[in-house]
């Protein structure tokens, strides 16, 4: 009886473990479950406190370089409205000023260019005038003088007439010379200056001798120094016949007879 009673106690006893173990494990699932529902709360909650904070950086660095941006934008455009803005209109006007002072500086060079160049050909030709020169062409004295605004009196033609030669003395076959470098423009018989030899020169100047004997030393277009041998003195000019043989020269200058004196 007391062995059964023993068993039956550490039954109990067993049964008391048993249940108080099942009552601790139920308590302690109970408080893991408990703790993990808690846990997991409180990790959702610090979710979306780091959300919110995350979100809340985001939009902070956004509205800073939204900020930044735009201070950036702002100080760009104030940088482009402080920069003076010169009126095209002005533009124009320097570009024309600039223009017309181009073209007074290219005219004023053009009209100086010009001016020396007339003065260089004034030079040469007033070097051209003191380089001709003529000379006396043959020996002996003047026995007509050169009266284009005068009369003389003729003895061949027996009245007083114009004379816009100068008649030198000299006797038949004396040498006749070319009066200044030149071009023989013309060797003929003349009626009224007999045989005639025509020089050109430089300026419009001609020279003519007449009453000549020969003309055997030059032919037309031959090109003559001053003072070269072209003819011999005669007496071939009907017109003054009658006068002692001689050499009639003349100076013409453009198509007009001058006094052969006032260039030599």
């Amino acid at each position: 009886m007391r062995r059964d009673s023993r068993k039956l106690e550490k039954r109990e006893k067993n049964k008391s473990l048993i249940y108080i173990g099942g009552s601790i494990l139920a308590i302690g699932i109970l408080v893991f479950a408990i703790a993990f529902v808690l846990y997991d709360s409180n990790m959702e909650k610090q979710s979306k406190i780091d959300t919110t904070k995350i979100a809340d950086l985001i939009q902070n660095n956004t509205e800073t370089a939204s900020t930044q941006m735009g201070k950036s934008v702002e100080e760009s455009k104030n940088q482009i409205e402080d920069i003076p803005i010169i009126p095209e209109s002005k533009n124009k006007t320097q570009t024309s000023t600039n223009s017309s002072k181009n073209t007074v500086t290219t005219n004023k060079s053009t009209k100086q260019a010009q001016t020396k160049k007339e003065e260089v050909k004034k030079e040469e030709t007033e070097v051209k005038k003191e380089e001709i020169k003529f000379i006396q062409p043959v020996e002996g004295e003047i026995i007509k003088e050169f009266a284009k605004d005068n009369l003389v009196y003729s003895q061949t033609l027996q009245e007083w007439t114009t004379h816009t030669a100068i008649d030198y003395k000299a006797e038949k076959t004396t040498i006749v010379k070319a009066a200044a470098d030149g071009k023989v423009k013309s060797i003929k018989n003349d009626p009224r200056y007999g045989l005639s030899i025509i020089i050109e020169h430089q300026e419009g100047y001609e020279s003519l001798y007449a009453n000549l004997l020969t003309s055997e030393f030059v032919q037309i277009g031959e090109e003559v120094k001053s003072g070269q041998s072209i003819g011999t003195v005669g007496n071939t000019a009907t017109f003054e016949i009658a006068d002692e043989p001689h050499l009639h020269f003349e100076i013409i200058k453009d198509g007009v007879a001058i006094d052969p004196r006032s260039v030599q």
